[in-house]
């Protein structure tokens, strides 16, 4: 994963006073500070189940959209492929694995992650703790920006309080009034009508991608994640742990993942304003249609004529199934976003699910 920019030494040396943090500084400490749950190399295929380890397909359709960025950019002599949040690394050798050898002698992988470099990553990729200045080619960010830290409020009989949270324990307690820049992504992306509603403030997710698009000189970015839309928030939030395989309460205390859904909608914004020149905001599922993965179940005819290809058509169509899965990885948000290009042809229409 990625470490966020600082946000606040006065806030956070204030809260270190009282013994509770906003939710942002508990998690920024608890993920990626010394000692954090990101910081020593906890891998998220340990914790939770990720379209990368649910099968090598989710890379080829990745490899097959770099492949058309390739052609849409001229053939450049050097082809950039950044990976943000690249974990272990899997996604990046996956999509290098799955592309031809005219694109792989002029790629430039780069790995995005504050965790130590594995030793089985090869030595053409370059593995670097913050994004690169300049990109041209394909940048992803698979399920980075939910672990991007950001504050929460609540609708409260007093007015919308910012939430504080117990580090040790993740007890919560009401604080002060959000600040003006809380309260104007609030207002416009996810307002809070009565009592008891909470929200979790995005603009550091949206600055984030912002950041993404803003370095792309030419080429295309994509960011899948949990997400939702303006018009469909949950109206208690979404703040949860992983640990083992399992959700645990969200206690920033280093011991678990702490993430929350990402609101897709205002970082496409955000990225507009930052240059992006196209944009297609729908989900995993339709998206992976689009690129090929139709999860269709070979004929039963194919069993008797070619038993080997039956199986290998069958495990395939399985593999498609969970990747597009309406109500699992499937319902993931996609926003794929371009510099100086148009959209990739599977994806120029907006695809349906």
């Amino acid at each position: 994963m990625v470490p966020p920019p600082p946000h606040g030494n006065v806030t956070l040396v204030a809260a270190l006073a009282t013994g509770w943090l906003t939710w942002r500084t508990a998690m920024e400490r608890a993920l990626y500070g010394e000692g954090g749950f990101y910081r020593r190399g906890e891998r998220p295929a340990e914790h939770f189940r990720t379209s990368v380890h649910a099968s090598p397909r989710f890379a080829a359709a990745i490899a097959r959209l770099l492949i058309d960025v390739d052609t849409a950019l001229g053939h450049p002599d050097r082809l950039d492929l950044v990976d943000i949040g690249a974990g272990s690394g899997r996604l990046l050798g996956n999509i290098m694995a799955s592309l031809p050898s005219g694109i792989t002698s002029r790629l430039a992988p780069t790995a995005v992650e504050i965790a130590p470099r594995p030793s089985d990553i090869p030595a053409s990729v370059t593995w670097r703790a913050d994004l690169p200045d300049r990109i041209t080619g394909l940048a992803v960010a698979n399920e980075w920006l939910d672990n991007i830290p950001l504050d929460v409020a609540e609708h409260t009989p007093d007015g919308v309080r910012t939430v504080l949270v117990d580090p040790s324990s993740g007890i919560e307690r009401l604080g002060a009034e959000p600040s003006a820049e809380d309260r104007a992504w609030l207002d416009r992306w996810w307002p809070l009508r009565e009592p008891g509603d909470r929200a979790e403030i995005g603009h550091p997710r949206c600055a984030a991608w912002a950041a993404v698009i803003g370095r792309l000189d030419r080429g295309l970015a994509i960011a899948v994640d949990y997400s939702h839309a303006r018009d469909s928030r949950p109206p208690y939030g979404t703040l949860t742990g992983y640990r083992d395989g399992a959700t645990v309460p969200a206690v920033p205390d280093g011991s678990c993942d702490v993430t929350a859904h990402v609101a897709l909608d205002a970082c496409t914004t955000a990225g507009e304003r930052a240059g992006a020149t196209s944009t297609l905001l729908t989900t995993q599922c339709a998206a992976l249609r689009a690129l090929g993965l139709s999860g269709a179940r070979p004929t039963l005819a194919m069993a008797h004529t070619d038993p080997r290809g039956y199986v290998a058509a069958l495990c395939r169509a399985g593999e498609d199934a969970e990747l597009t899965d309406p109500s699992g990885l499937g319902g993931f948000g996609w926003l794929t976003q371009t510099v100086g290009i148009p959209l990739p042809p599977p994806l120029s229409r907006p695809p349906t699910s």
